[in-house]
């Protein structure tokens, strides 16, 4: 209880500096968005949140209208459903800046298992189901393993790819996280991943090999 305490104490704290901080670069990254491409700013999608309930994640909107129906869940590197903007923002990961909104109010937390896919997540069995025991995060285990998603998985056929190379191994880093959580190792993984954003890997020399 301890742990969960200060866990969403430093969630909300955190996620309002950032909002306040970076609102005016957010500002003008949405009349980017908005002045570049049509659509909306936001892009909604629907994720399993904790103990398998459904909420909606929000990213500043990188590819074109209903992405998802033209092309399947993952991105491929040279993928034509990215906007030019869209591009320069996930390069930077500047397209995941909306989902300190979503900490805010309860639906993620800092650190936890990447939101999932609707998809993916039903599929679940065993001790898989354990990912969902826990808030999903802005970053994690995974998310520090591969931290460039879009070169990994190249071009050609990547859902498949991704479903058969990259989603095991995502899972054995989340049941990780459940079954080893603490602060200190939340703090440990946001330290990693703001390092890694600057280019510098494993200052706190986190294990970041598959199980």
């Amino acid at each position: 209880m301890i742990y969960l305490f200060f866990k969403r104490a430093l969630d909300i704290i955190s996620s309002l500096i950032v909002i306040i901080a970076l609102g005016p670069f957010m500002f003008l990254l949405a009349v980017l968005i908005k002045a570049s491409s049509t659509g909306p700013v936001f892009y909604c999608g629907e994720r399993a949140g904790i103990d398998g309930s459904v909420f909606h994640i929000y990213k500043f909107r990188s590819m074109v209208i209903d992405a998802e129906s033209k092309g399947g869940f993952s991105t491929a590197i040279n993928d034509r459903r990215l906007t030019p903007v869209g591009r320069f923002l996930r390069k930077y990961k500047l397209d995941e800046l909306p989902q300190f909104f979503n900490v805010l109010v309860g639906d993620m937390s800092l650190v936890g298992p990447r939101p999932q896919v609707l998809y993916y997540t039903s599929r679940y069995v065993g001790e898989e189901l354990l990912i969902l025991s826990v808030r999903p995060g802005i970053t994690d285990l995974a998310s520090l393993y591969f931290s460039d998603m879009d070169a990994i998985l190249g071009s050609g056929d990547v859902d498949a790819r991704y479903q058969a190379e990259v989603e095991p191994v995502k899972n054995q880093f989340r049941i990780r996280y459940v079954r080893e959580k603490s602060f200190v190792l939340d703090l440990r993984i946001l330290i990693e991943t703001a390092f890694k954003l600057i280019g510098v890997d494993n200052i706190t020399r986190l294990n970041l090999s598959p199980n």
